[in-house]
């Protein structure tokens, strides 16, 4: 069931409380490739989106639209090498942000090795979701950090990202990753959306103080 606006806000005073003089309390989390054995988990993690009535899930790699999770693993499969990625898509690597105490799916995240004509415009290299419950608690910012760590071994320099104008949370994360805005723009939607440079170079991972985005 998705947290209503009161459960949540007594949620963070307790996160608030509990931190202390010691800073960030989130559980350690790890990227895993999705695979078969994770099937439950996944579908209960987008069960949750759906319950909150998101039926996007950004960084999903339509995992919001493909039905059989079994479709999805072979969909993510064929999207991760160059020889089987439809012409439209570009190589991309799916991840979940799965927490180490109890494997439980916290979110998703992607990442496209190059970007197309439209993915230059809007959607950048990396997207991203955190699953309602586990929201303001770090995990979107620990999990682009590993993402990140995870671009500069591949060897890019900077990683554009993408997000809504009023999605403070993410602007808020993408920022304390030293997210640079370029510019403001209309998605296909209508909405506008704001466009950040991360340059890899200068990228400081960040291990405490991210605070509860």
């Amino acid at each position: 069931m998705c947290p209503g606006r009161k459960q949540r806000r007594r949620q963070r005073g307790r996160q608030r409380r509990s931190k202390g003089l010691a800073g960030n309390t989130m559980d350690t989390i790890k990227l895993v490739v999705p695979y078969k054995e994770l099937e439950e988990e996944a579908l209960a993690y987008r069960s949750e989106h759906f319950d909150c009535g998101e039926t996007v899930i950004h960084g999903s790699s339509l995992f919001d639209e493909i039905d059989s999770y079994e479709d999805w693993l072979q969909h993510i499969k064929r999207n991760s090498c160059e020889e089987t990625v439809p012409r439209s898509w570009v190589v991309s690597s799916v991840f979940f942000g799965v927490r180490a105490r109890d494997q439980k799916i916290i979110g998703v995240i992607d990442l496209r090795h190059k970007l197309n004509a439209f993915l230059k415009r809007y959607g950048g290299h990396i997207g991203y979701a955190v699953r309602p419950s586990e929201r303001g608690k770090g995990y979107a910012t620990e999990m682009l950090r590993l993402m990140l760590e995870y671009c500069r071994n591949l060897g890019m320099d900077k990683a554009m990202i993408c997000c809504y104008k009023d999605n403070l949370p993410s602007i808020r994360t993408l920022e304390k990753h030293g997210g640079i805005l370029e510019k403001e723009t209309t998605f296909t939607d209508g909405k506008p959306i704001l466009v950040y440079w991360i340059k890899l170079t200068e990228h400081l991972l960040l291990d405490k103080g991210f605070g509860s985005v």
